[in-house]
């Protein structure tokens, strides 16, 4: 059976995000041990590294001039905003909180294609995104007294991630997925730096939060590579970004939590802390609810 290129979209889509909440496991973890800019320049050096070695295997330059056109200066500018904000979300916050939340970029996502690049999106898929959106303020709860302004990164986080897959989207044809790579890895290591700077600088690891920041590295270059290929294969409006979300959901939500808990049981600290992983989840039936639509 051939696939359509929603439907390869959306394989892509569900494999990137469920290498993308694998990431988000081990940079919590890691951030433990040392400094989460620490981790994230880490991280952003090996995939430029991964990503300039495979535009130098496609015979292509690592950092063409298409790189400094507007649309890429824009997706950089979206990348840095969400990378930091959703970087600081997962070091300062319960992890099941803020991958709930960012489970709703890809409903924006939808919001954006139909109103910037003029997609088709039905009524009841505009109903549903709604409903989604509705997921992501019952886990905000605003104006209640269990409200938590920390996790208002998230939210920051999850617009930048969005406005970079829509202009993922736009970005110039000639440029190859390994050079969008470079681009997203190079704007990963500014913003490790960023925070790096604020924290003090850096600290020689010990061999197992190294080896937990490695292999974030491995899980988010997957997760990259996978979306950069959803996003620029069928219709940005398509319901895959909203089917997709499962694998976040189950990964982050439920086997992160259970991970998240395993690696921490010995320490209280971290056992109040995972208390607030383990809420009724009413928040995220409304958010997969509008997704599985």
């Amino acid at each position: 059976m051939t696939l359509t290129e929603n439907q390869c979209g959306s394989l892509f889509m569900i494999t990137a995000m469920a290498g993308f909440a694998v990431e988000d496991m081990f940079i919590k973890s890691a951030a433990k041990a040392m400094p989460l800019g620490q981790v994230l320049a880490l991280m952003g050096a090996l995939g430029v590294l991964w990503f300039a070695l495979q535009s130098h295997r496609l015979g292509e330059p690592a950092f063409p001039a298409a790189l400094v056109s507007r649309t890429m200066v824009l997706r950089s500018g979206f990348e840095v905003v969400g990378r930091l904000f959703y970087s600081l979300a997962i070091a300062l916050t319960p992890l099941s909180v803020a991958s709930a939340i960012l489970q709703a970029t890809p409903l924006v996502v939808v919001a954006g294609a139909a109103l910037i690049f003029g997609e088709r999106v039905g009524l009841w898929r505009w109903a549903l995104t709604v409903l989604g959106f509705a997921g992501v303020l019952v886990i905000l709860r605003p104006g209640l007294e269990g409200f938590d302004a920390m996790a208002l990164l998230a939210v920051i986080g999850l617009l930048g991630f969005a406005g970079r897959d829509l202009a993922t989207r736009a970005a110039p044809p000639a440029l190859s997925n390994a050079q969008l790579g470079v681009a997203g890895f190079s704007v990963l290591a500014l913003s490790g730096l960023i925070i790096l700077a604020v924290e003090g600088g850096p600290v020689l690891p010990a061999a197992l939060p190294l080896a937990k920041a490695l292999g974030a590295a491995a899980f988010g270059i997957l997760g990259y590579s996978h979306l950069t290929h959803a996003m620029r294969t069928g219709e940005g409006g398509f319901g895959r970004h909203a089917l997709s979300l499962y694998a976040p959901g189950l990964c982050a939500g439920s086997g992160g939590g259970g991970l998240w808990r395993a690696a921490g049981s010995a320490n209280p600290d971290r056992q109040r802390q995972d208390r607030g992983m383990r809420h009724p989840d009413p928040d995220k039936a409304l958010i997969c609810c509008a997704k599985a639509w």
